[in-house]
């Protein structure tokens, strides 16, 4: 059994505790929290399992990693802490553990990340002789080994198109959701995510990604962008209210340019409520999914819904971003040490798992 942390408790935390918990190669030994109100409470309920697993959350980061843990799932956002969550993750490998995590999203695509990034990691496996696998689910699977995968499956292909079309009003997370995507701000504020060259920083990676494994050359990536307003008031359940004329829906693409055309392109469609923007395409249900879409012969074109928490398909999201990536440390623990990226890691079959009940 992998002796493994859980490094957070917030949404991909949550998660990671029932996916730890449900692995039969892993031992939940720690779970690690910043908040002191979470210290001393039982990573069971802190994941939402609805009964104890007997590990006590801690916020001693020097006692939970003296004791040489095998694997560090790190749960905690690198979003707007990139250089506390860097000196982190790069502390836990120089421990000797395999780390996984969806924070720092230029590590997604490994080789193009810039030294200051990649250096400090390569020097803590070097120290340490652990390693570094960077994913979640878009940026991650829903634009890397899941279009790779489905490509395979044509006889020509002309385009592949990567979506995520969501009602961000069911993302727990509001503060990101207002402030950095601007949902609710009126239309002359400037999201620090919607900002000219950010969506390459995020999702450029993911473009080089599926260029490298199709074999062809990027001349360029661009961008588009698009925003909406609200045209009334609404009320959601879960972040409460935003105001007509504020920003209600953004449509933005991520471009690879092969041969002069947009060849590989990631696009998110995101709304704050279903009546923004009617004319832009829009999941099967309304809540939100993952599409990818193959032009060529044949035409392909597979959806992913994914749910969790009460039905919620945020959370959906990120129980796959951290399956992918939970699901890789037993294969991260037998290969040598390094700095991992989507396609050195396979996506795992649920071996062990099938007919088990769930956590």
């Amino acid at each position: 059994m992998i002796s493994t942390v859980v490094w957070g408790t917030g949404n991909v935390g949550r998660a990671a505790i029932r996916a730890v918990e449900a692995h039969p190669a892993l031992k939940l030994a720690h779970v690690l929290v910043h908040d002191p109100g979470k210290v001393g409470r039982d990573a069971g309920g802190l994941g939402g399992l609805g009964r104890d697993l007997g590990v006590a959350a801690t916020d001693d980061i020097d006692a939970v990693l003296a004791a040489a843990p095998g694997a560090v799932v790190y749960a905690a956002s690198g979003d707007i802490r990139p250089d506390e969550a860097l000196a982190d993750i790069t502390r836990a490998v120089r421990t000797g553990a395999v780390v996984v995590t969806p924070a720092l999203y230029a590590l997604y695509d490994q080789r193009g990340a810039p030294p200051e990034l990649r250096e400090p990691v390569l020097a803590a496996v070097a120290d340490g002789g652990g390693s570094l696998f960077v994913s979640g689910v878009d940026p991650g699977w829903g634009n890397d080994v899941l279009p790779l995968l489905i490509s395979g499956l044509g006889t020509t292909v002309d385009v592949i198109r990567c979506q995520e079309i969501f009602d961000y009003s069911t993302y727990d997370q509001p503060d990101s959701v207002r402030h950095l995507i601007g949902m609710g701000h009126p239309m002359e504020y400037e999201p620090l995510m919607l900002a000219a060259s950010v969506p390459t920083m995020v999702w450029g990676g993911q473009i080089r990604l599926m260029a490298r494994a199709l074999g062809v050359e990027l001349d360029d990536i661009r961008e588009t962008m698009a925003r909406r307003p609200l045209e009334t008031t609404v009320s959601t359940r879960t972040m409460g209210e935003f105001e007509a004329g504020t920003q209600g829906a953004v449509r933005f693409e991520v471009q690879g340019i092969v041969e002069g055309e947009p060849r590989i392109v990631i696009e998110h469609i995101t709304r704050i409520h279903p009546s923004c923007a009617p004319d832009w395409p829009a999941p099967p249900d309304g809540a939100g999914a993952h599409r990818v879409i193959i032009e060529g012969r044949p035409r392909i074109e597979v959806t992913v819904e994914a749910t969790d928490e009460g039905e919620n398909r945020s959370a959906g999201g990120n129980a796959t971003a951290v399956g992918r990536l939970v699901n890789a440390i037993d294969w991260l623990v037998d290969a040598e040490p390094g700095l991992y990226d989507a396609l050195d890691v396979p996506l795992r079959p649920a071996a062990g798992r099938l007919g088990r009940k769930q956590p």
